[in-house]
């Protein structure tokens, strides 16, 4: 069976927490990642509650800097942009990335920064989950529209489009392959087994993982669909396990402006040697993650990304999923 793909997260976050927003790093930490053995390159999205530079232009600059490394979102937020414009961004940065394009998609992180950062753009919070499955079902109807027999028109609950033909058509026919960033529950497993190509939580719980990726099996063999089960991570490698802990405390409270004790118990978190984030990781491997997105939990994540390349990517692909999800994955 094919080895887990193992991708890294742009510090852009970290950036803008630091006070820069300079985009020569960003690009000097793309081509090292490509060139230390990753398979792909992830950027997040916040308008005003997590700041940082769009991802959008990071992963158009990103895949310009780049040959063969995959880029994508983890996770784009589409509600902060209208979709026609949302549609038109990413059929332009698909023909910068071709078919190295991959869009993680969420509905809205439930805090109140985020509810507050929707009402800046006129979004509605409410209501939120069923208008992210909107915009992508108007984003597929935009990028199918100029093939024979095709619409040009949406009409939607929330969104209604026309002339949809005359927007740019994405470099790959049909568009990127589209995530959902979610939980482990039932609805979510349903709406990434019916909608989406591949479901991406931040489940803190390998058994959790794990039980949720089998349900998510047997929806997409029961739909005929393929969806890749990922997982977002957090690690801090340190040999001295209380220096990685001290690290990973500092960078939470920076990020979310919460404590690492309230947020682990929502997202994947580990600390420690390269070699115990390594084992560690690959218990959601052989629970049948197929690509991991890692974020190192470091305001300076740099100095990190040789150790966690030359310890994390050997081991990791050394283990295969006993399962796939839908069909054979590749």
């Amino acid at each position: 069976m094919t080895a887990p793909s193992i991708g890294i997260l742009l510090p852009t976050r970290e950036q803008a927490i630091n006070g820069t927003y300079a985009a020569a790093p960003l690009l000097d930490f793309a081509r090292a990642a490509e060139a230390l053995g990753f398979d792909s390159l992830w950027a997040g999205d916040s308008l005003t509650a997590r700041p940082r530079l769009d991802p959008l232009v990071v992963l158009a600059a990103a895949a310009a800097a780049t040959r063969h490394i995959t880029v994508g979102t983890a996770a784009l937020t589409p509600a902060l942009r209208h979709p026609l414009i949302g549609a038109n961004l990413v059929a332009s940065l698909s023909h910068v990335a071709a078919n190295r394009l991959v869009l993680g998609l969420g509905s809205g992180f439930p805090m109140a920064e985020t509810e507050a950062e929707f009402a800046s753009v006129g979004a509605s919070f409410q209501g939120r989950v069923g208008r992210l499955d909107e915009i992508t079902a108007l984003w597929r109807a935009a990028w199918r529209s100029g093939e024979e027999g095709e619409p040009s028109e949406f009409q939607g609950r929330f969104w209604q489009a026309e002339h949809l033909d005359r927007l740019p058509a994405p470099a790959v026919p049909g568009g990127p392959p589209l995530w959902l960033a979610g939980s482990d529950t039932p609805k979510v497993l349903a709406r990434a087994a019916a909608r989406y190509d591949g479901w991406l939580p931040f489940l803190p719980d390998v058994d959790a993982y794990a039980r949720a990726r089998h349900r998510l099996a047997e929806l997409a063999a029961e739909a005929g669909r393929t969806v890749t089960p990922a997982l977002y991570a957090t690690v801090t490698v340190n040999s001295d396990e209380h220096a990685a802990r001290a690290e990973l405390e500092h960078y939470i409270s920076h990020y979310y402006g919460r404590s690492l004790e309230q947020m682990r118990t929502i997202q994947a978190y580990a600390w420690g040697s390269a070699e115990k984030c390594a084992e560690w990781l690959g218990g959601y491997v052989r629970a049948g993650a197929r690509h991991l997105v890692v974020r190192i939990g470091s305001l300076d994540p740099e100095p990190q990304l040789k150790e966690i390349a030359e310890v994390l990517l050997p081991a990791l692909r050394a283990l295969a999923p006993s399962t796939t999800v839908g069909s054979t994955q590749s």
